[in-house]
């Protein structure tokens, strides 16, 4: 078996969940952060594939568990786009990197507040996360709970809960409008009285 033929055995068997053939390849001395040509490693593809006891095998055998592939994806970056909480717990525990980013420049925070993962949302604020941080487009992740979304009740709850926990009700976007000014522009009148009462 050529190296090549190793590694791809090693990955193959790491998104199918197959922990023997996993700790086989990791016996047989594999480069436990070996990556395919889309520079995805075994805990990723495991992690896409929702393997989660191959996730915690892994991180206990010192997998990287912060290295992003070609689209910037981590496990907790997928997690927090994929609405994963399992994962994003696991990944948590493990003492993952909160401050990497996604390729828009956004942190874990970003696509879960847009994408009005509630639950999710409560999970991150528990940690250190930078509720403030600016993506690459000039968005907080209360911006993007406002104007990605459709000011339903799940953005509303995620609204308040960014501001509860420090998002800065003042932080304007690229064009120097606030996220009262957006609400109000998109006719959010719950997200709206939202800010007020936060001192928007």
């Amino acid at each position: 078996m050529t190296d090549q033929q190793f590694v791809d055995r090693y990955l193959k068997a790491a998104a199918a969940g197959d922990i023997a053939t996993v700790e086989d390849c990791l016996a047989a001395g594999i480069d436990i952060d070996a990556v395919n040509r889309q520079r995805q490693t075994a805990i990723l593809l495991a992690a896409t594939n929702q393997h989660y006891d191959l996730v915690e095998r892994l991180i206990a055998a010192g997998a990287d568990i912060d290295r992003q592939d070609m689209t910037q994806l981590n496990p907790f970056l997928h997690g927090c786009l994929k609405n994963d909480l399992r994962l994003v717990r696991i990944m948590l525990r493990a003492g993952t990197d909160l401050d990497r980013t996604t390729r828009f420049g956004g942190v874990g925070i970003h696509p879960a507040a847009e994408k009005g993962y509630v639950e999710l949302v409560r999970e991150l604020l528990h940690t250190d996360v930078n509720v403030n941080h600016t993506n690459w487009v000039g968005w907080t992740p209360l911006l993007e709970a406002i104007v990605l979304r459709d000011g339903g009740p799940d953005q509303q709850e995620i609204v308040r809960l960014l501001l509860e926990h420090g998002a800065s009700p003042h932080m304007t976007d690229k064009y120097g409008k606030t996220p009262l000014e957006l609400a109000r522009e998109f006719g959010f009148d719950e997200i709206a009285k939202i800010l007020v009462a936060a001192g928007a």
